[in-house]
């Protein structure tokens, strides 16, 4: 007996990308698109009833972004793999849909080939990842240590932001928590980043466990 199709959602703003996948995936042997959606709370109003294996996810989303969105779909259906689809390299961007759970990570629009492939890999317990992100992971655990930099070097406010990010908060959730402005909020990190000597959010967040 043949295996059953491998099931997959679509959620992108994206409608080109949406239609090329859902196409794809219609048509090649040992797929199926249950699902597409153009917005976090469509997907999360309707997703789960399609009880997808393998979720695609466009890390850019009207209202929500796709990394916020990840936990609320992991709680829906605890089994899916998710595989985010950045627009760019951004460090920021990449460790934060890692930490929110995303079991894989492609750069948007690549060849629909590799995305049959990053469904199956992802499917069969891997974790796909494109090669430019997956220089980008590899390098963070490979650069030298830097020395630790004392949390006292922080004002209260950043301190403040610090522990948002160590609570998995976006830069929208931070600056609403806070009651300041975005890009208040991201003149905080870059100011963060530089005293406590780290590149990304992951870092700091680490530092302000430790």
């Amino acid at each position: 007996m043949m295996p059953p199709p491998i099931r997959v959602a679509l959620i992108a703003g994206d409608a080109p990308l949406r239609r090329a996948c859902a196409q794809l995936l219609s048509q090649t042997p040992g797929f199926s698109c249950d699902a597409a959606f153009g917005s976090a709370p469509s997907a999360l109003h309707g997703i789960a009833a399609a009880a997808p294996d393998v979720i695609l996810l466009e890390m850019r989303l009207p209202n929500m972004s796709g990394a916020a969105c990840i936990p609320q779909l992991k709680a829906l259906l605890p089994n899916a793999k998710v595989v985010m689809l950045t627009p760019t390299c951004d460090r920021d961007l990449i460790f934060e849909a890692l930490e929110k759970g995303a079991d894989g990570c492609l750069l948007q629009h690549p060849p629909l080939a590799d995305v049959l492939r990053a469904i199956q890999e992802v499917h069969a317990g891997g974790a796909p990842m494109s090669s430019p992100i997956a220089r980008i992971v590899v390098q963070s655990f490979q650069r030298p240590r830097l020395t630790p930099a004392p949390l006292k070097n922080l004002t209260p406010r950043e301190e403040a932001v610090l522990r948002c990010v160590s609570q998995g908060m976006v830069n929208k959730e931070i600056a609403d928590q806070l009651q300041i402005t975005i890009e208040t909020t991201r003149g905080h990190l870059k100011n963060i980043y530089a005293k406590l000597q780290v590149r990304s959010r992951t870092e700091a967040a680490m530092k302000y466990f430790r």
